[in-house]
C-alpha cells in the first residue's frame, strides 16, 4: 500500500497514536526522522524509545468512536433504573448502573427555535454540530442539508454504522444518515439511507426495525408503509452491493470474522418490540446489534489505518416515557445499560477507542416520587410494583382495542377482572370507577395505554408532568480514549463538535459537498414544505381534540 493509501486523502491529518505523540517530542516525522534524531540524541534507551516510536507510528491503531444515544432518557430515570435493578437483585444502596461508572458531566438540549427540544433537532446537535428547529433532521435552520458525522467519517475512510430499536428511519439514525426539512419524510429518508443521494452509500452496518420503509407500497398493508412502488432492498442489492439479515436466526449466524458488507439486517416492519414485549426468538436485544456491529467493524478495519465511526441508540426508552408506561420504560433502561456495560468492556479490549452516552432529551418529565392526596407527603416510591407487569402498555391498549378476537373467549368484563388486571398488571385493588372505566369496550388503543400506565405509576409512586419532552439538561458519560474531555456541563452541539474533532473530520467539507449540486435537494425541499404545512393545519385542529382527551382520562 502506498504512503498516499495509509495516510487517507488529507496529507496533513493528525496522528493521535501515543507513537506519533512520542515521535513529535523528538523530533521526528515522516521523511528523514532517523539522521534527525540520532543528530541530537544518543544511549540505549533513547534508541529502545526511538523504535518502539517508529513501530507504533508506522503501524497505528485504528480510532474508533462509539457514539450511543439513550432517547429520552433523563436523570431521574437512571435513578428509576438504579432503585429498580437494587430492588430485584436485592443490592445494596451503594449498587450502581454501568452509566454510573462513566458519568463524566450533563448536556443542554434546547434546539435553535424551541426551549424543549425534539429527537430530530436533538439528533441533528450531535450529527452536524449546530443547532436546528424541530423536525430538522440533518439540516440547519435555513433548510439548507448540513454533513453529519457519519458521513465525514465515511468520506475520510472510517467504516460506519448504525444500531437502533426503532425503525431505522426514525429521527436519530435518521439525523446521522440523512436530510430532509421533515422528521416524518421518512420514504425519502429510507432512499438516502440505502445510498441513493449526492453522497452515494454512507452506512456499512446497520441492524434495527423498519423494514416497512424499504419494501414497495404493493407489499401490502403491515409490510409496506411507502407511498410508491419503491423496492429499495432489491434496488440496493442490485445497484449498491447490499447484503441482508432477514430475521434473528441470520443475524446470530453472521460470521463477524469474514463480514460480507455492507451488511443490513432490518429485524420488524416498524420499531422493535419493547423489552418487556421482545420475544428473543424473533427479534435481537440492542445488546447483541450493539456488539456484533462492533465486532463487524473491527474486523473490517483490521488491516485500515482508519477505524470505525458508529452511532447506537436505546429508542424506545423515549417511547415507553411517552406513553407514561414505567415498567416498560425501566425495562428499557435495564436493557440499554446491558448494552452498555458490555460496550465498556469492547472498548477496554481495544486500545483507541472512545465511547460517548448521552440523552436528546428527557421524556415524560418522570418524578420519583408522587403526591396523590392532600395529605402529608410520603417519602417513598414502590419499585416492587413494576416487577409483575407482565407486557407494555401498548401491547396492553391494542389487545383491549379489538377484544374479544373470538367467541371462545371470556366476557370483556370477566377479562377485565380475572386476567388483564390481577394477572397481567399485578393489581388487585383496582377501584370501581377503575374498573367501570376498562370495562367500556372498543375505545382506542391509546385511551386504554395511558389509563392502565397511569394506573401503574400512581400505585408505584411515579409521577410523569407530559407525554412529550421536558427541558431538562441531561447526563454525560464517556469512556476511554478522550473521555476526560467531555467533564462538565456542555451545549448539545459540543458533543457533535467532540465528534468532529476526535475524528479529525470537517463538517464544512462535507456541507460543501452537499450543496454543490442542489437538483436533489430542491426536490425534497418542496416536498417537505408542503407536509410541514398540512402538519401545521392538523396540528391546529387537533387542539382541541388533545384537550378532550385527557379531561375523559383522568381519574
Amino acid at each position: 500500500m502506498s504512503s498516499t493509501a495509509l495516510l487517507g486523502n488529507n496529507q496533513n491529518d493528525e496522528d493521535y497514536s501515543y507513537g506519533a505523540f512520542v515521535a513529535k517530542q523528538l523530533g521526528l516525522n515522516r521523511k528523514g526522522g532517523l539522521l534527525r534524531f540520532f543528530a541530537t540524541t544518543s544511549g540505549v534507551a533513547a534508541l529502545l524509545l526511538f523504535v518502539y516510536a517508529v513501530v507504533e507510528y508506522v503501524t497505528p491503531v485504528p480510532l474508533n468512536v462509539i457514539m450511543l444515544v439513550s432517547d429520552g432518557f433523563g436523570p431521574a430515570s437512571e435513578t428509576l433504573g438504579r432503585n429498580f435493578l437494587q430492588h430485584i437483585e436485592n443490592l445494596p444502596p451503594s449498587a450502581v448502573l454501568p452509566l454510573d461508572t462513566i458519568l463524566v458531566g450533563s448536556s443542554r438540549t434546547r434546539s435553535s427555535d424551541s426551549f424543549v427540544t425534539d429527537s430530530a433537532a436533538g439528533a441533528t446537535a450531535f450529527s452536524c454540530a449546530l443547532k436546528s428547529y424541530n423536525g430538522a433532521i440533518g439540516v440547519d435552520p435555513d433548510m439548507n442539508p448540513c454533513g453529519t458525522v457519519l458521513e465525514a467519517a465515511k468520506l475520510r475512510g472510517y467504516m460506519t454504522g448504525i444500531v437502533a430499536t426503532s425503525r431505522i428511519t426514525h429521527a436519530t439514525p435518521a439525523s446521522f444518515s440523512s436530510h430532509v426539512i421533515d422528521r416524518d419524510m421518512e420514504n425519502e429518508i429510507a432512499v438516502q439511507q440505502i445510498g441513493n443521494y449526492s453522497l452515494g452509500r454512507m452506512i456499512d452496518v446497520a441492524f434495527a426495525g423498519g423494514s416497512c420503509q424499504f419494501q414497495p407500497k404493493s407489499a401490502g398493508s403491515g409490510v409496506s408503509c411507502r407511498s410508491d412502488e419503491l423496492d429499495l432492498f432489491s434496488w440496493g442489492a442490485e445497484k449498491i452491493g447490499w447484503n441482508y439479515v432477514k430475521n434473528v436466526a441470520e443475524f446470530r449466524s453472521i460470521d463477524v470474522k469474514s463480514p460480507r458488507l455492507p451488511l443490513m439486517g432490518l429485524f420488524t416492519p416498524d420499531h422493535l418490540s419493547y423489552e418487556i414485549d421482545r420475544d428473543p426468538t424473533r427479534e435481537p436485544s440492542l445488546k447483541e446489534m450493539a456488539i456484533k456491529a462492533l465486532n463487524i467493524l473491527s474486523t473490517a478495519t483490521k488491516k485500515s489505518r482508519m477505524g470505525f465511526f458508529i452511532m447506537i441508540e436505546g429508542s424506545r426508552i423515549d417511547m415507553a416515557a411517552h406513553v407514561n408506561d414505567p415498567a416498560a420504560h425501566v425495562r428499557e433502561i435495564l436493557a440499554y445499560n446491558e448494552a452498555i456495560e458490555a460496550i465498556i468492556e469492547w472498548v477496554d479490549n481495544h486500545s483507541n477507542t472512545i465511547m460517548v452516552s448521552t440523552s436528546d432529551h428527557e421524556t415524560g418529565g418522570l418524578s420519583v416520587a408522587h403526591q396523590l392526596g392532600d395529605g402529608y407527603p410520603v417519602y417513598e416510591w414502590f419499585p416492587s410494583i413494576l416487577v409483575p407487569v407482565q407486557n407494555s402498555t401498548e401491547i396492553l391498549g391494542k389487545y383491549l382495542s379489538t377484544y374479544p378476537i373470538d367467541s371462545s373467549q371470556p366476557s370483556y368484563a370477566t377479562f377485565i377482572t380475572d386476567t388483564l388486571l390481577p394477572l397481567w398488571l399485578g393489581i388487585t385493588d383496582a377501584t370501581p370507577s377503575e374498573i367501570a372505566f376498562l370495562q367500556i369496550p372498543k375505545l382506542a388503543a391509546g385511551i386504554y395505554q395511558n389509563y392502565l400506565a397511569e394506573m401503574v405509576s400512581d400505585r408505584a409512586g411515579l409521577g410523569w408532568t407530559t407525554h412529550g419532552h421536558s427541558a431538562v439538561d441531561v447526563n454525560l458519560y464517556a469512556h476511554g480514549h478522550r473521555a476526560n474531555e467531555l467533564r462538565g456541563n456542555h451545549e448539545n452541539t459540543d458533543i457533535g463538535k467532540f465528534l468532529e474533532s476526535a475524528l479529525g473530520v470537517d463538517l464544512k467539507s462535507v456541507t460543501a459537498k452537499l450543496t454543490t449540486n442542489k437538483s436533489w435537494w430542491n426536490e425534497l425541499t418542496i416536498k417537505g414544505k408542503i407536509l410541514k404545512a398540512d402538519k401545521a393545519g392538523n396540528a391546529a385542529k387537533s387542539e382541541f381534540d388533545l384537550m378532550h382527551f385527557h379531561g375523559n382520562i383522568g381519574h
